[in-house]
């Protein structure tokens, strides 16, 4: 056994492409005319620097941890979904929706649980549309679950603009919002939600069902071969939307965390590229939930430094998305890298001697 070289070739092909993406981007703030040295120093300082700046990615990073298991578990079954941002949206939209509708009439902890439920169900919902379509049409669950984030942001802006707009609400339209005592508390000592706990906890289910149980040893099964998953007995279609509703419920708990903790209500910043984000997340961390922890707070930390990099080096605020871009398209090209370098290759086993055999002495 060498699994050791998959496993050091799954950690520092990913790595060494995140190098190269900030060798480009250092390229790019040079051909705009910032110098990278300092653009880089000032992403740390406003991402990882100090304790307080630290807090404003630990807030990025937990949606990101959600919504990039929206694409990392049907990653398992040989399913490219990207409908992380609609999936999120719908579930804002429906926890906001039971938020609402329960008010103060009963314990704020029932509304919250009510509110996870309700985003779960909904972003589940969302995605499993997709697996479904995928299944039983052989529709291709890429352009489908890219579709349904336009078809997710249409909707937001209908009920934001129309049915669930709070009169109130008059430059930027939203829903009524939510009671102050449903809204999700911050972390004892800390300015970061609960919903950072609600992703860890996420990623460490998520591993442990798909590495660890039957359930997942059946997914990678039909995400291997699924013509060997149908003789094999495997029900592939229930497989499918099971997965991709548990895929959707985690994006539409992203959405609920960013109602019940940021904003307070829906409106157009549900549709701020968490969902997009998590993508990327999932990408670079080879769809290894574990690893979008990490890399969570990686791409969290380029978010929260947007600010710094326009007051400090006149550069736009969406610079950041250039630099998620580039990591993005990085990883992507690492991906076809895999089994090409010999030395992570597995190498067979040396034989075992052949016995030597001694020929039968003839008496003269």
């Amino acid at each position: 056994m060498q699994s050791w070289r998959r496993t050091l070739e799954a950690v520092c092909l990913p790595i060494a492409a995140i190098l190269v993406g900030l060798l480009l981007f250092g390229v790019f703030c040079t051909a705009v005319g910032a110098n990278p040295i300092a653009v880089y120093g000032s992403i740390w300082k406003s991402a990882f620097g100090r304790w307080n700046t630290f807090q404003n990615t630990l807030i990025r990073a937990a949606p990101l941890m959600l919504s990039s298991l929206c694409t990392a578990l049907p990653a398992r079954l040989g399913l490219v979904i990207i409908g992380n941002e609609g999936a999120l949206v719908v579930g804002g939209l429906a926890a906001v929706a039971i938020g609402l509708g329960l008010g103060t009439s009963v314990a704020p902890t029932i509304v919250q649980i009510g509110m996870a439920i309700a985003g779960m169900i909904a972003g589940g919902i969302w995605i499993a549309i997709a697996g479904g379509l995928r299944h039983y049409r052989a529709v291709n669950e890429t352009i489908s679950s890219l579709l349904l984030n336009y078809i997710a942001i249409a909707l937001l802006n209908h009920l934001v603009g129309g049915p669930m707009r709070d009169p109130n609400s008059l430059n930027k339209p939203s829903t009524y919002p939510l009671a102050e005592v449903n809204m999700l508390s911050v972390m004892p000592g800390m300015r970061v939600h609960w919903g950072l706990v609600f992703g860890v906890i996420a990623c460490i289910i998520t591993y442990f069902l798909m590495q660890r149980t039957v359930f997942g040893f059946a997914a990678r099964t039909a995400g291997g071969n699924i013509r060997a998953a149908r003789i094999a007995g495997l029900p592939v279609g229930k497989l499918t939307l099971m997965v991709c509703f548990l895929a959707g419920a985690c994006a539409g708990l992203a959405g609920m965390v960013e109602v019940a903790a940021v904003q307070g209500a829906a409106n157009e910043s549900l549709n701020v590229g968490y969902g997009y984000g998590g993508i990327l997340v999932a990408f670079a961390a080879r769809h290894n939930p574990l690893a979008a922890v990490l890399v969570s707070l990686l791409v969290g930390g380029i978010l929260a430094s947007g600010g710094i990099l326009q007051r400090a080096h006149n550069l736009p605020d969406a610079t950041v998305l250039v630099f998620q871009g580039i990591i993005f398209l990085c990883v992507l090209y690492s991906d076809s890298l895999f089994g090409k370098f010999a030395f992570f290759k597995e190498r067979p086993a040396s034989p075992p001697p052949a016995p030597t055999v001694q020929s039968p002495t003839v008496p003269t």
